[in-house]
């Protein structure tokens, strides 16, 4: 794809939704040159493949990384298999449990299927830092580690906790900045973004390729997502995440009960609606003339169409009305099967059928749900937390747990 020639269109749009742009006015001068002389920018993001599974928190740089190839730039994923072994110590108060080769072989190949979802694979260049990281001499590593000191190192607010409070750091954890420096070396970069807490070694790049003879990268920061629950970061284990695999009702759903005061930030971060559009649709729910609802609706369909498709986008949004506006009941519901064996004394504890359907993690869960009074039973909400079920009363039995999620039973 040509280079976009209006800088300052291209600066609009790589600038939005972004936290920092270190140093100011260098990045923009990078654009200049770039089309003054018709060679694409190398913009680098490097993610270690430490987990197999995704969520729209993870995918922020990447829809990043994608605007700059929809600008015309080169666009470098580079898959951390060697940093991984180590683990980025940036925002820990301990240290990293490292991981196997094999695992993260695994998560890489995940990683790099979700992330195409987003980025054009055609115009992507796909690295992995073990070919160079690997054949690192003793030597050669002497001479990177040079670049750097330990109170550089421990100026790191995570390495300055630890350090104060006692807490061990491996010296490996200090070797992550340099060798993820080093890949902005090898990689010839001349763009780096990340998250905000990633400052320290994006900077790190810089200063290495300064000390080694290269223009220094410019840095862009970007936001951490603030999770559905509009408190804390986005976070499979505190359960406000929207996974990049979610199944589109799934994923339009959760998308529908985000905090109202987040939208903008979701607009931005997570659609490929253009700069101008999210700005002109934030000013039109700013002023009352579009209803936070339609708002809401209009990010759930922007973001299940970038993952499944215009047609899923709409199947999701129509079972959405059936569901929520015509109160009636999904069309698809999983089935669960329930046996003779699940049974005791031909009965089965509402909790621990809860838990075999999926709907509670453990059955103080599942007790929990039903006081709290978040489980029907066809139409009927149920409170009582000692309720058991005859083996009669469960074949097609339809349970809904909150708003979104059913089960039908299927009794064998």
């Amino acid at each position: 794809m040509a280079l976009i020639e209006d800088v300052d269109y291209q600066m609009r749009v790589i600038l939005s939704g972004v936290a920092e742009c270190l140093p100011e006015g260098d990045l923009r001068s990078k654009v200049e040159r770039s089309i003054e002389k018709g060679r694409p920018l190398r913009i680098k993001f490097g993610v270690d493949p430490t987990r197999p599974d995704l969520h729209l928190g993870h995918a922020v740089p990447l829809r990043k990384l994608r605007q700059f190839q929809d600008l015309g730039h080169t666009a470098i994923l580079l898959i951390g298999d060697f940093t991984a072994l180590v683990g980025d110590p940036s925002a820990r108060d301990v240290t990293r449990p490292q991981l196997s080769p094999e695992e993260v072989k695994a998560n890489a190949e995940t990683y790099t299927s979700q992330a195409f979802h987003i980025l054009d694979e055609k115009r992507t260049v796909v690295d992995y830092n073990s070919r160079w990281l690997a054949p690192l001499t003793f030597q050669e590593l002497l001479r990177l580690t040079a670049n750097f000191t330990v109170a550089r190192m421990l100026e790191r607010d995570d390495f300055s906790r630890r350090y104060s409070g006692n807490v061990p750091i491996g010296l490996h954890e200090f070797l992550y900045p340099v060798m993820q420096a080093y890949d902005s070396v090898a990689l010839e970069a001349d763009v780096e973004i990340g998250g905000t807490d990633q400052i320290f070694n994006l900077l790190a790049g810089r200063e290495l390729q300064k000390a080694m003879g290269q223009e220094p990268q410019s840095v862009l920061t970007l936001p951490i997502l603030v999770g559905l629950d509009g408190e804390k970061k986005m976070s499979k284990s505190l359960g406000n995440h929207v996974g990049l695999t979610d199944p589109p009702d799934e994923m339009f759903g959760k998308l529908m009960s985000l905090d109202d005061r987040l939208m903008p930030d979701y607009f931005r971060l997570t659609t490929s609606m253009s700069p101008d559009d999210v700005d002109e649709l934030l000013a039109d729910l700013e002023s009352g003339k579009l209803h936070p609802a339609q708002a809401k609706r209009r990010l759930a369909r922007e973001v299940v169409k970038l993952y499944w498709g215009e047609g899923a986008a709409q199947a999701a949004l129509e079972g959405f009305d059936r569901v929520f506006k015509q109160r009636e009941v999904p069309e698809d519901i999983p089935e669960v099967m329930v046996r003779e064996s699940d049974l005791s004394e031909g009965k089965i504890w509402l909790p621990r059928l809860l838990l075999l359907a999926g709907l509670a993690s453990s059955t103080s869960e599942g007790r929990r749900l039903v006081s709290q009074g978040g489980i029907k039973l066809g139409e009927a909400v149920v409170e009582d937390e000692d309720l058991e079920l005859l083996s009669d009363e469960l074949d097609g039995l339809i349970i809904q747990k909150g708003k979104r999620h059913f089960r039908r039973i299927v009794k064998k």
